[in-house]
């Protein structure tokens, strides 16, 4: 399904079973997602392997159809189908919804690649941030090598879309949410950072793709980011790729987060 029908549908494809069963928990849980999983294909011999997923995507209100191989390999969009696709309702809410009461959050400021995109959605749902917010010209959430590459956190986690950048930047410090952007070449040492406390704060990340980074007028000027941030690099690698970088800036950012919540917990 391409990205044109998913928005005209309002639904999106989640296949293999370890995303339909992230889609089966999502649409039971308790964040009012019922009935967000309309259908799921499956094939004979992904039923007699997968039964009690089957049954609960039934219980989870979608329908059930049994399709062959053949039209299964024609729903996947991997080498290897499992035969197992499910139709989901989209996910994104609005950003403003997204960022409120939250500490950590994401922003993907033009990422295109699904693969990087998805990834570091996997990674702030690891790092317990709050929501992630697509930026710009960023990827379609929806879009299947996004939604394998989170490994099932695009079910756990708010997802915005924002056209603009600065509309993204706008809202996160409208939520009250200081908002850091990540370049390695210009920014400050991050340890530097974090020694000064400004971790502390309620914290917006702003990272660009992999292959173009932020663009300049981003990163100037304190009308658009309270601060430009860098991962030190003590060895002789030339840069971090996007994920591992978001990786090291959540996972910082949530450590003093714990810190300051056991100094203040009223913080």
């Amino acid at each position: 399904m391409r990205r044109q029908g998913r928005e005209r549908a309002g639904r999106f494809l989640a296949e293999g079973s370890q995303a339909v069963g992230e889609a089966v928990g999502w649409a039971t849980g308790s964040a009012g997602h019922r009935g967000g999983l309309h259908e799921l294909f499956v094939t004979d011999r992904a039923a007699a392997r997968h039964p009690e997923l089957v049954a609960a995507a039934a219980d989870a209100g979608a329908r059930i159809s049994r399709v062959t191989e053949a039209a299964a390999a024609g729903l996947s969009a991997t080498t290897t189908p499992q035969g197992l696709v499910a139709v989901c309702r989209a996910l994104p809410v609005p950003a403003q919804r997204a960022v409120a009461g939250t500490r950590l959050i994401v922003v993907l400021a033009g990422v295109a690649d699904p693969g990087n995109a998805g990834t570091v959605i996997r990674v702030a749902d690891a790092a317990g941030a709050g929501a992630v917010l697509l930026a710009g010209q960023a990827v379609d959430p929806h879009n299947g090598k996004c939604v394998r590459a989170s490994t099932g956190s695009v079910f756990h986690l708010p997802l915005a879309v924002v056209h603009e950048v600065r509309d993204a930047v706008r809202i996160c410090r409208g939520a009250g949410l200081q908002v850091l952007a990540a370049d390695g070449a210009t920014g400050a040492d991050l340890d530097d950072v974090a020694d000064a406390g400004v971790l502390d704060r309620p914290t917006a990340w702003l990272f660009g793709s992999e292959a173009h980074g932020l663009a300049p007028e981003l990163l100037s000027g304190s009308d658009v980011v309270d601060a430009v941030v860098a991962v030190p690099l003590h060895g002789r690698a030339e840069s971090l790729n996007l994920a591992t970088a978001a990786a090291v800036c959540l996972y910082s950012s949530a450590r003093a987060h714990r810190r300051r919540a056991a100094k203040d917990p009223i913080a």
